[in-house]
């Protein structure tokens, strides 16, 4: 009898907010569709990283944060036998991290990496999705046509999302609305969207979705629609299961606003200054509302409300 092929094991180092991991999810989709038998694991943010855990992407995340990362950051690295043995347990070393000056992937070569390819995380021109493939050419895995993130949550993460909206009160199918951003600058105005609300829910049951980062708008939110049931205190995985249980999603330029497309949802997406064409969400289903001169406030609701109704074919 032949003996069993060994497992590949494949390292995948991504820092990032949520909107930039979720906007390298096509190139853990073509690492996984490769070698689906593989073990790959993901050194990252493990709030954020968790998503693709719950989508079968991965099978282990490890944090970035632990003090002992620092040495693959050092010019002159003293690594413990623990870690030399852990990084040379893998196959290959995919880096996204920021190594202008090489040393993360000089570094890991060191401890006894086989071979590391290098992605910068930093876009110097088109899609931010075809960036974060092309070091994946090394492995002769290419992009095909415009690729977009895919997350396809499993049942248990599901079925909570839909016990969230039954405890939330909320029957039949839901719109979900993010108002909020990482940037001020970024948000259509609040006002906009307690009138997008307003007009909606007749057809569509109202949910916002509220971070720590959206507490500014929470006061005002609370004062004019008190009685729209709010998702906050979720952990990333949790907000996933929520979405995907919704019937469609309105917000900014966010990482929620690209979680929502990678679920598959009918998204319609705000962009202000930021560039869509480098940065925009990704899906059968996603629609962009470019503020004109990148000035959001510009934006009508109307505009808004014709993009959202001819997605969903909401009668007016």
């Amino acid at each position: 009898m032949s003996p069993e092929p060994k497992q590949v094991r494949i390292l995948v180092l991504r820092g990032g907010a949520i909107g930039d991991f979720i906007l390298t999810l096509p190139a853990l989709q073509k690492l996984r569709a490769r070698w689906p038998e593989a073990h790959i694991e993901l050194l990252g943010y493990p709030h954020i990283a968790e998503l693709a855990l719950a989508g079968g992407l991965i099978d282990r995340v490890a944090s970035l944060d632990k003090a002992e990362m620092a040495r693959f950051f050092s010019r002159l690295p003293k690594f413990t036998d623990a870690q030399r043995d852990y990084v040379k347990s893998f196959d290959l070393v995919l880096s996204y991290l920021h190594d202008p000056e090489d040393i993360v992937r000089q570094n890991l070569l060191t401890a006894g990496a086989r071979q590391v390819i290098y992605g910068s995380p930093i876009l110097r021109g088109g899609h931010a999705i075809e960036h974060l493939l092309r070091p994946l050419e090394t492995l002769a895995l290419y992009a095909e046509g415009a690729e977009r993130p895919q997350l396809a949550l499993c049942a248990e993460f599901r079925q909570q999302g839909h016990a969230r909206l039954a405890a939330c009160g909320l029957r039949g199918p839901v719109l979900a609305v993010h108002p909020g951003s990482g940037s001020p600058h970024k948000n259509w105005p609040v006002e906009r969207f307690i009138e997008l609300l307003r007009a909606t829910r007749g057809d569509l049951a109202p949910l916002l979705v509220l971070g720590e980062a959206d507490q500014p708008l929470a006061s005002l939110l609370a004062r004019e629609l008190p009685d729209v049931a709010r998702l906050t205190g979720c952990t990333l995985v949790e907000v996933a299961g929520v979405l995907a249980a919704c019937r469609a999603y309105v917000g900014n330029d966010s990482g929620i606003t690209h979680l929502a497309a990678a679920l598959g949802l009918p998204v319609v997406a705000l962009f202000g200054p930021t560039d869509p064409d480098a940065w925009g969400p990704r899906g059968p289903g996603v629609r962009m509302v470019q503020a004109p001169d990148g000035r959001l406030d510009e934006v009508p609701l109307a505009a808004v409300l014709a993009t959202l109704r001819g997605l969903l074919a909401v009668p007016a």
